[in-house]
């Protein structure tokens, strides 16, 4: 999607997480053997891993559009709603960062495990 709007390839990665929750529920069955969860923590510490850019990026808009002066708030101060804005993401941009390693914490941890139980395969034997 070239030409797709940020907010746009934001929703979609919203709903992207969604449907892997749905994915992930025990009940569906989706998660089988300890590989799957290590392929899915690399997964999703490459998204965490990516997050503080876009933050940064966005955070750098915000500045730029400060400094137009023509950013107007219902209440209080524009710059101070802005700030405001600026450091949320900053901290956001932090959070991501612990976010990924702990994840890849987990994934180093799962790195060892393998599965010794029944298969699907073994059931096509006979």
């Amino acid at each position: 999607m070239p030409n797709a709007r940020p907010q746009d390839l934001a929703d979609q990665a919203a709903e992207a997480i969604r449907g892997l929750n749905h994915a992930t529920q025990s009940a569906k069955g989706e998660l089988i053997y300890p590989s799957d969860a290590y392929e899915l923590v690399a997964s999703l510490k490459q998204l965490t891993q990516r997050l503080p850019q876009s933050f940064e990026q966005i955070s750098r808009f915000l500045g730029a559009l400060a400094k137009t002066g023509a950013v107007t708030a219902d209440h209080g101060t524009a710059d101070d709603h802005l700030a405001e804005a600026r450091s949320g993401l900053a901290s956001a941009a932090l959070i991501a960062q612990t976010l990924t390693d702990h994840l890849d914490y987990a994934h180093s941890a799962l790195g060892p495990l393998g599965y010794s139980g029944p298969t699907d395969d073994t059931d096509n034997d006979l």
